[in-house]
């Protein structure tokens, strides 16, 4: 029936939402359904009449927050950028500062990654989300290639889009370590210098 499923629907996002506040506060090794069932008010019973084990739980609660992460997309400010190449740095900046400004989000993807390690499911789940963050990058790659084919020769689309997705990731782990101290114009600064540098052939 209708309200039952909505009922049900309504209490396993209540679970999710305990489960993702666990997670944040004592780290994915640390979780019980004991304790998400605590912060949602209900029995540790009812939670595994929904996800049956913790297993099923954790992965749930992955698959929940890649959902809820937003596509990337050219905001007009970016769009009105004539360079392919400065909307491409453009797009990077915007994206350090969204994953910077959700210290407690990225630093649950790196353990959900840590993870699936040892869990095949979860493995596949940061495999899909790393695969499909390179590819909405590779538009943007692409321009930049067509735009600028003497200074990329020999790079394709996908790996210029790699090595963008790989700044990003670098500048996440940063914000991980020394969240107080870091600064993404200072680490895009660096990252800049750094890869003209590489451009250029040794003397």
């Amino acid at each position: 029936m209708p309200g039952q499923k909505a009922a049900s629907d309504s209490r396993r996002a209540q679970i999710l939402r305990a489960g993702h506040h666990v997670a944040a506060r004592v780290g994915l090794d640390r979780l019980t359904v004991r304790l998400v069932a605590a912060k949602a008010q209900l029995s540790s019973g009812l939670v595994h009449f929904y996800f049956k084990t913790k297993d099923r739980l954790l992965t749930a609660l992955l698959s929940d927050m890649l959902e809820a992460t937003a596509v990337l997309h050219l905001t007009p400010d970016i769009a009105r950028i004539k360079s392919p190449l400065a909307r491409l740095w453009s797009l990077l900046r915007r994206e350090m500062i969204t994953l910077t400004s959700k210290p407690r989000r990225t630093r649950l993807f790196f353990e959900y990654c840590v993870k699936g390690l040892r869990h095949p499911l979860i493995r596949t789940r940061t495999r899909a989300e790393f695969r499909r963050y390179r590819e909405v990058f590779q538009p943007a790659a692409e321009a930049v290639l067509a735009s600028e084919p003497e200074r990329f020769r020999h790079v394709s689309a996908e790996g210029l889009a790699a090595v963008a997705v790989g700044v990003i990731e670098g500048c996440a782990v940063q914000s991980v370590i020394d969240p107080v101290n870091f600064d993404v114009d200072a680490y895009m600064t660096a990252a800049k210098g750094l890869l003209e540098q590489s451009g250029k052939r040794a003397p």
